[in-house]
This record gives C-alpha cells, structure tokens and sequence, in this order.
C-alpha cells in the first residue's frame, strides 16, 4: 500500500466496509415493479382487478406487490395470505410474502417463505437472492454466498447480487474476487453509487489510490450525498498527504451524516492541514 500520508489500516478498511454494508441494501429491492405502480391510481385499478376475479391468486400477488411499493406492508401481507391460500404451490407469493417479512424485520418468517419458494421451485432465483439477504443478516455469509452463487448460476441478471456478493468477499479480505462483483454489477446498472464505493475500498485495500479515488468521485457524481463515499474520498487524500483537501472531504461526510465516526476520527486526525 501506498505509504505517503496516515496508513490506512486494516482495521478502520473493516470498520468502513461493515459500515457500508449496513447502507447499501434497500428493504424493498426485491420487487420488480415500477415505483409507479405504488400508486394509489394502480392500487385502485388492481382492487378492481381483484373485485372482478375473487379467486384468482395472481390478482391479490399482484395488489400485494403494489401495496409492498407504497409502503403498505400490512395490506400487501393479507394480499399474499389470500394468494397462497389460494394457491399453496405459489412460489412467487411467497417468495413476496418473504420479501415484507424482511423489510419489517420478520427473519424467521421470511427464511420460512423463502424456504418454501425454493421447495416448490429449486430454480427460483429470486427467492436465492432474498434468502441470502436474509442470511447475510444473521452474519450467515458462506450460506449467504451459496445462495448468491446459485442465483447467478441460474443466469440471473441483477446486479444487486453481485454487490452484495462483493460486499461479503471484502468482508472476507478477499479484495480481488470483490472488484471482480463490483464491476460486473457496475456493467450491468452503472448508475448506482453503491458498486462504486465498494469497489473503490477494495482498490484502497490493495493499494491502487487513483483507481480508488476515480471510483468514490463517480460514487459521488452519481449521489452528492453519500456520506461515506466523502470519507472514502477523503481517505485517498489522506493517504496521499493531502491532509486539507481530505479534512474538506472529511467535514462534507461529517455534514451530510453527523453521527458518522469514521468521518469524525478523520476530522480529528487531519484538522489544522
């Protein structure tokens, strides 16, 4: 590593990395509808939907994942309970039934839904990818990791599992294998920050500062207000004994994300220049 400046140990890399992990999952990632379809207009057009086809699974299936978009997760659970009682070889209501379960901190509830998802349909990869959020939770990684392994082998193309397939391989030190996920969920939505930053820790890691900075300033580019890719940034300054420029970055973090420590201890260590 790049010696010019403060180290950056290995210690305050895991702190950065845990930290950032915690920020980049969205609950409700695991629905493929449009936000729009959230909307109290679509929510009424699907309740005639509904009205007009009682014992239809697919209606309530559907209703439910609007209700889960617009933030009403009791509605869209009673909607999933009358699909599967419905229907109790529906693999994708449960699986959407797990995925609320989640977002309102019900673990148990939804590994069982997943579990079931993946019971009925083995070849499911959607139901893989939410159970290894759900593992990665519960600080299961290596069962984390098998199921994310198995969605990809299933040919799945979102590249929220390869995000959060390099999050644990950083975790595990494993730097290389994490830029390698990082850039294949970059190819394949490049305007999320989050890979961004990801990858940019792991080049710190292993040394490389530009392609690091050039990584947390795209992070940055893309969300102004990602206080952790401030830090990240100011890191790279600090590295390179640029203590001013990492000090203005370090504040800007601390701005948008008072309660932020590693942005603080940077304040601390490089005030005054």
């Amino acid at each position: 590593m790049h010696r010019s400046g403060i180290p950056i140990t290995i210690t305050m890399l895991t702190s950065l990395v845990a930290l950032g992990g915690c920020t980049a999952t969205n609950a409700i990632s695991g629905l493929t509808i449009e936000k729009e379809q959230g909307s109290s207009e679509n929510i009424n057009s699907l309740t005639q939907v509904v009205n007009r086809n009682p014992r239809d699974p697919e209606a309530y299936n559907v209703r439910g994942s609007a209700y889960g978009r617009a933030g009403q997760y009791s509605a869209a659970l009673q909607d999933f309970n009358k699909a599967i009682s419905l229907n109790n070889r529906f693999y994708q209501a449960y699986s959407n039934r797990a995925l609320m379960y989640k977002t309102i901190g019900e673990f148990n509830n939804a590994a069982r839904d997943y579990n079931t998802a993946l019971k009925i349909n083995p070849q499911y990869a959607k139901a893989y990818i939410g159970r290894g959020e759900v593992y990665s939770r519960a600080n299961r990684d290596q069962s984390a990791l098998r199921d994310y392994d198995r969605a990809i082998d299933l040919g799945t193309t979102d590249p929220r599992v390869y995000h959060r397939r390099g999050l644990l391989k950083q975790k595990a030190r494993d730097h290389v294998g994490a830029i390698e996920d990082f850039s294949r969920a970059i190819s394949l939505a490049d305007r999320r920050a989050e890979p961004y930053n990801g990858r940019g820790l792991s080049y710190l890691a292993t040394g490389a500062l530009q392609n690091a900075l050039d990584d947390f300033n795209t992070a940055l580019k893309i969300d102004g207000k990602y206080a952790e890719a401030w830090t990240n940034q100011a890191l790279v300054y600090e590295q390179r004994g640029q203590t001013k420029r990492a000090f203005k970055s370090y504040a800007r973090s601390a701005a948008l994300n008072s309660n932020y420590q590693p942005a603080r201890d940077g304040m601390a260590r490089t005030r005054g220049g």
